[in-house]
């Protein structure tokens, strides 16, 4: 038979299109009006719809879901400038919400896709019509989201004190350290309140470490109630916190302290039977040019915090370097 005889041509056509329907991707074929002319068997299986309910139907008035502004505008650029365009699942999860069909991704809510649209030119070099390849990337979705998940939780567990859900200590003074680099270049104050529960030994030896737990729980929800989001709050150590006030001086600090001072004497920490009332004591001092390092920071709070305990606890002791 000659290799260019019309049956050798239809028969090599069958033998494409039979291809196209075994393919594991979606394929849809569409013109510059946007009416289907190839939907193969991955679509209609997916979609319920067959390729001949579909023939010459507008795309977008059979799927009116779509995002018929934004998918347009790609096909039309494909047509326009005879190039492949590219749509990822991280852009936009899906084209077409089909349900995905792996055991693995059983929990996934549909089908992640990527898809390719490619300019199909005629044989005098005119791009007459547009495929859009569907791949179905579920299982590299799901896995890449779940990386992402479990190192967003990692980043957490690596910055949070995992008692009383506020920064630990090693973050904490890293963030402590940032704010003292930035202050030298923007001399925009901030101020550090370090404070303590008075008698925490005395809550654990009378009520039991469970109760001093539940003591230390109460008081970082109520840190993190009296603080703006800009504070750094954290965990320092045992009983002891830290408060970096951003953007506030001495003066502008006493309403947070104020604030944590009402709650704090407010608070009645039920544990079991037990009622358990607590005072604090807190040193405040606000950042200076004659620190020379961050530590000299925490260092005159701490002992503001020190004055505090020795002058009778429950009470705010403010210290500047002029002090």
């Amino acid at each position: 038979m000659n290799a260019n005889s019309p049956r050798h041509e239809i028969d090599e056509l069958h033998l494409q299109l039979g291809l196209l329907q075994t393919l594991d991707v979606g394929l849809i074929v569409l013109n510059k009006d946007y009416q289907i002319h190839l939907w193969n068997s991955f679509m209609e299986n997916h979609s319920g719809l067959l390729h001949s309910k579909l023939f010459k139907r507008n795309i977008f008035e059979v799927f009116p879901e779509l995002p018929g502004q934004w998918l347009r505008h790609k096909i039309d650029s494909v047509f326009l400038l005879k190039n492949r365009s590219f749509i990822t699942w991280e852009q936009r999860p899906y084209l077409f919400k089909f349900k995905p069909h792996r055991p693995i991704t059983g929990e996934a809510p549909f089908m992640y896709q990527n898809a390719t649209l490619i300019p199909l030119k005629s044989p005098d070099g005119q791009v007459e019509n547009v495929g859009i390849i569907i791949y179905d990337v579920t299982d590299a979705a799901i896995g890449k989201i779940g990386l992402e998940e479990a190192n967003t939780q990692l980043q957490h567990l690596s910055q949070t004190d995992q008692l009383t859900s506020l920064y630990n200590r090693g973050f904490w003074e890293a963030r402590l350290r940032h704010e003292f680099d930035r202050f030298s270049r923007t001399q925009a104050p901030s101020s550090l309140l370090m404070m303590d529960i008075d008698h925490f030994k005395k809550i654990n030896d009378n009520f039991g470490h469970p109760a001093g737990d539940e003591v230390l729980r109460q008081m970082a929800a109520i840190l993190k109630d009296v603080t703006r989001t800009t504070d750094i709050v954290g965990r320092y150590g045992g009983e002891e916190f830290g408060i970096l006030l951003i953007d506030s001086n001495a003066k502008q600090s006493l309403r947070v302290t104020e604030r944590l001072r009402d709650r704090i004497s407010r608070l009645v920490v039920k544990h079991l039977n037990d009622e358990i009332h607590f005072t604090i004591s807190m040193g405040l001092t606000e950042i200076s040019n004659s620190f020379q390092t961050h530590e000299q920071w925490i260092q005159l709070a701490d002992q503001a915090l020190y004055q505090s305990k020795s002058n009778g606890r429950d009470r705010l002791t403010i210290l500047g370097t002029e002090d």
